[in-house]
């Protein structure tokens, strides 16, 4: 049966995605963002999944005001990086595992969670950057190291899912692949945030103590995290802060109590924060 066995929450800032692309990494400015993955890239050598669920959210490439779907699940072959604006980035196109999307899928609905199916799509910084910070620079005519399942959610327009619905989504995502019959090793990522806002008064809010106490809920107390508010996140985290819902959708895929096995967290880059978290069911 497959299995997931670890849970991943990362930020998505598309300047890291740049960084990497431009070979600045080793810059003063950037050395300590990237200082933060070098233990989770060896992690990943360790314990390298078959699949990855990856949970992000799309920056208006795939979707626009035209349509905005809750849920969106990734079930074609492959998805290719989208052009944001300054051409796709430089990395390998990004394979599925159609199989298990599909599974997925029907459980996930018979479940009574609504899902959008997608047979097309191209994915965006939101989903490559958590990708390369935890595997490293991989050439364009390259591969990722497996097959990608992504699961699109709207965080863009107004109302986002809440906390809860999202914890409990992982919930059932989390039986849909307790249920697959091939033996698996499945990782989960929950990506966004931290905190941060881009535009209006409280442009460069960063809120550190509040992102701190939120990967201490994270790994130790996710009831506790899935009862936050949209207020709550708005307030204390900015506009583009709701992202972290996002995390609620991984760790509740994962077991009640987990082992955190790495922490990072650093501000700035990119007038964001940015948080990294990884965390190991006991089975």
């Amino acid at each position: 049966m497959a299995k997931i066995t670890a849970g991943i929450g990362c930020s998505h800032v598309p300047a890291i995605g740049v960084a990497m692309d431009t070979h600045i990494t080793e810059q003063p400015y950037w050395q300590p963002v990237f200082k933060g993955f070098e233990f989770s890239r060896e992690w990943c050598k360790e314990n390298k999944p078959d699949v990855i669920f990856l949970v992000y959210n799309d920056h208006c490439t795939a979707f626009d005001a035209s349509c905005i779907p809750t849920f969106a699940l990734g079930c074609a072959a492959e998805f290719a990086p989208a052009d944001e604006g300054w051409g796709p980035r430089p990395v390998p196109v990004v394979k599925g595992h159609q199989m298990l999307a599909s599974h997925i899928a029907q459980s996930v609905i018979l479940d009574e969670f609504d899902l959008t199916i997608m047979n097309e799509m191209e994915v965006d910084h939101g989903l490559t950057v958590p990708l390369s910070v935890m595997f490293g620079e991989i050439p364009q005519d390259g591969a990722w190291p497996c097959p990608v399942i992504p699961l699109a959610v709207n965080v863009v327009q107004y109302p986002a899912p809440t906390a809860n619905r999202c914890y409990n989504l992982g919930k059932a995502i989390r039986r849909a692949i307790d249920s697959y019959p091939e033996d698996l090793n499945v990782h989960i990522y929950g990506t966004g945030g931290m905190s941060h806002q881009l535009q209006a008064e409280r442009a460069g809010l960063i809120n550190a103590d509040w992102d701190r106490n939120f990967l201490d809920m994270i790994a130790n107390d996710p009831d506790k995290a899935r009862q936050i508010s949209h207020l709550e996140f708005l307030r204390e985290t900015g506009s583009e802060g709701i992202e972290m819902v996002m995390w609620l959708v991984m760790r509740g895929a994962l077991d009640d109590k987990v082992t955190e096995v790495h922490r990072h967290y650093h501000v700035p880059a990119s007038n964001t924060a940015v948080g990294h978290i990884i965390l190991e069911n006991h089975d």
